[in-house]
């Protein structure tokens, strides 16, 4: 009976049919029986033997080292999620990556940009406000009139009662007043899953013992087991212009980047609807500049 072929040795194939000799900087040849990389290229450029590499995909070798696995990685310019699949078709553990993205991709920038008229955050995993359209800052407040630590998502929720800002001071970056046991829970159940994403985050662990020492509740959340629940959801905001606004808070992943897209819409034809339209407009019409007198 032919032994059957390995997932690692059909991975590898697969990868390497559809890189070219230009894509890897090698000279082309006239005569090529397949497309691809040849088996001796890939090697060469991987730093294995070609008897290994050709071990590996016959399904004769099936663990390699992380070392090699990362190797071909490399050599087969694979993706972020590619090179997390290669890993454990392997046989090994996903490589873990030093630091959280603080960056945001092209896509989701065009993206956000197109939604002017919505307040719409875009926050790193660790709860780091990145971006933000104008909506958000009319909704919300200006962030780029506060200094970069006190963007964090986590810092402001978590803030001890004495340090929360007096009402005089306006209205804060992030709806802190409806900051509801559920949604505390969701929250630190998020970062819980960031920890463990990237464990080597100097910053990130930072930020952690810095809001463990400073609040009790944080404290107990963390150490909880419990998932929590979702981060979105129903919420009462309170404006300086319009009063009371009820708006619908949705939570977007994107997970090949790690960031999270925080939008608040109304309801069509309600008065919260009306509301957030009248926010909008006043934000325009200040931002306009004065007309010569």
């Amino acid at each position: 009976m032919s032994r059957p072929e390995s997932s690692l040795g059909n991975t590898l194939r697969a990868w390497r049919a559809r890189i070219t000799t230009e894509d890897v900087g090698l000279p082309a040849t006239r005569r090529r029986r397949t497309a691809g990389l040849r088996r001796e290229e890939l090697a060469l450029l991987a730093g294995i033997s070609t008897d290994y590499l050709l071990r590996l995909e016959q399904g004769r070798a099936l663990r390699p080292s992380r070392d090699v696995v990362a190797a071909l990685a490399r050599a087969l310019r694979l993706s972020t999620n590619e090179t997390c699949h290669l890993h454990l078709v392997a046989g090994r553990l996903p490589p873990t990556p030093k630091g959280i993205p603080q960056q945001m991709p092209p896509g989701v920038q065009r993206l956000v940009s197109r939604w002017g008229n919505i307040p719409v955050g875009v926050f790193s995993a660790s709860w780091t406000l990145l971006s933000w359209t104008s909506m958000w800052a009319a909704l919300l407040g200006d962030p780029a009139l506060r200094p970069p630590e006190e963007r964090n998502l986590v810092r402001a929720v978590f803030k001890e009662p004495s340090d929360k800002e007096p009402s005089d001071m306006g209205h804060p970056l992030f709806p802190i007043e409806q900051s509801t046991a559920e949604f505390k829970a969701a929250l630190v159940a998020d970062l819980r899953i960031t920890h463990g994403a990237y464990p080597h985050d100097e910053e990130f662990r930072a930020l952690v013992g810095q809001v463990m020492s400073n609040s009790e509740e944080f404290r107990d959340l963390w150490s909880a087991p419990a998932l929590g629940s979702r981060l979105g959801g129903h919420k009462r905001l309170r404006h300086p212009l319009v009063g009371e606004i009820f708006l619908d808070n949705d939570v977007l992943k994107v997970p090949d980047h790690d960031v999270r897209i925080v939008t608040y819409t109304a309801e069509p034809g309600t008065p919260d609807e009306e509301k957030l339209e009248y926010v909008r407009v006043a934000a325009a019409q200040t931002a306009l500049p004065l007309s010569p007198g």
